[in-house]
């Protein structure tokens, strides 16, 4: 790969080549944000482009690198994040009219631990209003790289779209419903949704405080382990961030993976998929096996109580997220998200305290089956991207999207570590992705099996344009 395609390499291999001094960072932003000037006006995936910081950064990163300072694998090299992480004198509107006028006076901690990496932060990307599944009528949906047609996914789809486009070298995004799984599927890129409680949501606006987690979007697994390494940890700004030692993720990338045991329950991973989807899905799994994993056959429990416990969680927590703003603004709200809200409202004490004991139930029989199996491997949706005009109309109410969110919610409720990895592509040249679902703090498994997986197969080396 040329100098002229810089864009698609990984964002360790950037550290390296930065490193190593074969490039210098302002030159490695300067490239990306020409590509960003270039591209974005069609794919609409950046909210705001943060230009004169980048290069700021990126001259620090140099003089730096001069001076015989590196901050670590993310020095010098360009990502950004979701439009709902506060960035300190940007607007930050979280895909809402009602915070358009919003400039944070201090950075979200997932900001500043990318920027102290010595990340070069080039903007904010477009997402749905406020996390929901919906954009804001006001903004014009990014569009998937791999097909114009096709659904980017929500409400990370700008991270999406820029990740897969070459915009960036890596993302935040944030996943309540499946918000980073989704889109990393869609677009195929490399999605990991951590343990709730890994990554602090401080100065991250939120949908659901109960469910909300924030990640890394990657191209492939090793930079996601790069960028969770940076990301990781507990801060006094959130006292949901947990008290727990951080392993150096990328290190421990090539532990061997035999002994490890998978679960697959085929009747969860085939009922309702698109036979494309389930036998891409079996076929990462014989990739594993052959990598030294053992498959071992598990029946997940049934996911009704978690996706009713989710949907009864999400409105009563997006009511409460709003609250501030909602009374004085209806008129500013989108209709989907003003629904939700207007359904959370509706919901008594004794519903959302139902919703919570799901909720326990749920995550105690899913802890279960870890007790036999390391990794549950099933797909992340029910199918590849669908048409993009079908999901302007998306139902407000979480009640009734049960199969759409089969996959995702169920891991949200009980927030285990999930990661989404490229598997394939359709007949129809759309991305297929399959989900690894781990035990809770122990995405180094994870990690280590999707790295094994790429170490074994191509996908994640296909690019859009």
């Amino acid at each position: 790969m040329g100098e002229a395609d810089v864009h698609w390499w990984s964002a360790v291999e950037a550290g390296r080549r930065l490193a190593s001094g074969e490039l210098s960072a302002v030159e490695l932003t300067t490239s990306i944000l020409s590509r960003i000037d270039s591209l974005d006006g069609a794919l609409g995936a950046f909210a705001e482009v943060t230009a004169d910081r980048a290069m700021v950064s990126a001259e620090r990163a140099d003089n730096e690198s001069r001076a015989g300072r590196h901050r670590g694998p993310l020095h010098g090299v360009p990502v950004a994040v979701k439009a709902l992480c506060d960035i300190a004198g940007v607007r930050t509107a979280a895909g809402t009219e009602v915070l358009a006028e919003h400039v944070p006076a201090t950075d979200a901690t997932v900001v500043s631990r990318l920027e102290e990496a010595g990340a070069v932060l080039v903007g904010s990307l477009t997402m749905t209003e406020g996390a929901s599944a919906v954009h804001h009528p006001s903004i014009e949906p990014p569009r998937n790289p791999w097909d114009p047609q096709a659904w980017a996914g929500a409400s990370s789809s700008g991270s999406g779209v820029a990740t897969a486009a070459g915009l960036c070298f890596g993302s935040l995004g944030s996943d309540t419903a499946g918000s980073i799984r989704a889109p990393s599927h869609f677009c195929g890129v490399v999605g990991l949704k951590p343990t709730y409680g890994r990554v602090s949501r401080a100065g991250v606006f939120p949908l659901s405080a109960t469910l909300d987690h924030v990640g890394p979007m990657t191209r492939t697994v090793a930079d996601c382990a790069a960028m969770l390494g940076v990301l990781a940890g507990p801060d006094e700004r959130d006292p949901s961030a947990r008290q727990i030692p951080v392993p150096d993720y990328l290190r421990e990338l090539d532990q061997p993976l035999r002994g490890l045991r998978i679960g697959y329950d085929e009747h969860y991973s085939s009922d309702g998929v698109a036979p494309e989807l389930a036998a891409a899905v079996r076929e990462a799994m014989a990739v594993l096996e052959g990598a030294g994993a053992l498959v071992e056959p598990i029946v997940v429990p049934p996911r009704e109580p978690a996706l009713e416990a989710g949907a009864l969680i999400v409105h009563s927590d997006v009511a409460h997220a709003h609250d501030p703003y909602f009374e004085q603004n209806k008129d500013r709200y989108g209709p989907h998200l003003r629904e939700m809200i207007e359904i959370g409202l509706g919901l008594s004490a004794a519903d959302v305290a139902r919703g919570h004991e799901l909720r326990r139930q749920w995550t105690g029989q899913l802890e279960a089956l870890y007790e036999s199996v390391d990794v549950i491997v099933c797909p992340p949706t029910v199918a590849p991207a669908p048409p993009a005009h079908l999901t302007t109309a998306l139902s407000p109410d979480f009640f009734t999207q049960g199969r759409f969110f089969g996959f995702t919610m169920p891991f949200t409720v009980s927030g285990n570590p999930s990661l989404t990895v490229p598997c394939g592509f359709t007949t129809t040249g759309l991305p297929m992705a399959v989900q690894l679902v781990g035990r809770h703090f122990d995405e180094s498994r994870l990690l280590q099996a999707g790295h094994a997986y790429q170490r074994e197969t191509n996908w994640h080396n296909r690019h859009p344009f």
